[in-house]
């Protein structure tokens, strides 16, 4: 009876740093003098520096979405930390407020680059990020947001936009990217229309980018997020088998990007 107490005991210490590994936190920045909060995500249980991979949110800000998206990719073994582009305690309620807001950055794409890339500069501070080892991922405003983050020049591997705005109202602007480019679209999206994607491609050519874009046959705007609901009708849905799937393009073209960490 002693030993099987020692033992349950001497079982429980060591499997105990596998249970709860993935740590989180919420981290304050400042750009331009004002607060902007973050959430950070990490396993304790990888030791050393890691990739790093900034995570962009939707237009209502820092989700429950975008957290789990962050928690899921410190279990893959990356640093993953959510930018956040409005600012400490701005997070529209309604889809309209969430409209001008999102909106009002569109407009001004150099002021979209600058909150990202502040983001990205603040995830590189971390002492267990490999700075010269990031990505970016966003999700609708978000993938929006990190191809403006690729147009910057910035230094990251690659960017993945799922289900973002593919417009520039300056498209020679690609000649500046650096990173590769990873696209998932829902192929009947209709806030984002065939316009806009040839377009999209167009720019990519003309760039020589290194890029890809996956068409997911039946989906339809923010088909990653549960919170959109399942009647594709209203233009944006969660899709079960294309979040999967585009989550596992995700971490294939990480694994590329990543392959000699």
């Amino acid at each position: 009876m002693y030993l099987r107490f020692l033992l349950i005991i001497t079982l429980i210490f060591t499997l105990s740093p596998l249970v709860a590994a993935v740590q989180e936190k919420t981290v304050e920045y400042s750009v331009d003098g004002i607060v902007h909060e973050g959430f950070m995500a990490y396993d304790d249980a990888v030791t050393g520096k890691r990739p790093g991979i900034l995570v962009v949110h939707e237009w209502k800000g820092i989700s429950d979405h975008v957290r789990e998206s962050c928690r899921k990719l410190a279990e893959l073994g990356y640093l993953a930390f959510a930018a956040d582009i409005y600012g400490k305690g701005v997070r529209p309620e309604t889809s309209a407020e969430a409209a001008k807001l999102s909106g009002s950055y569109k407009k001004d794409r150099p002021g979209l680059r600058g909150k990202v890339i502040a983001g990205l500069e603040e995830m590189k501070k971390q002492e267990l990020v490999a700075a010269d080892k990031t990505a970016a991922i966003g999700y609708c405003f978000g993938g929006t947001t990190v191809l403006e983050l690729a147009r910057s020049g910035a230094a990251v591997a690659g960017v993945v936009s799922f289900h973002g705005g593919l417009d520039s109202p300056t498209p020679e602007d690609a000649k500046n990217i650096r990173a590769k480019v990873l696209v998932l679209h829902g192929a009947i999206d209709p806030h984002v229309p065939d316009s806009e994607v040839a377009a999209f491609i167009k720019e990519m050519r003309d760039a020589k980018v290194d890029w890809q874009l996956v068409h997911y046959g039946d989906a339809v705007h923010s088909f990653t997020s549960k919170a959109a609901g399942n009647d594709p009708g209203q233009g944006s849905a969660y899709h079960e088998l294309t979040a999967n799937r585009s989550w596992k393009a995700m971490k294939s073209f990480f694994k590329e990007l990543f392959a000699k960490q």
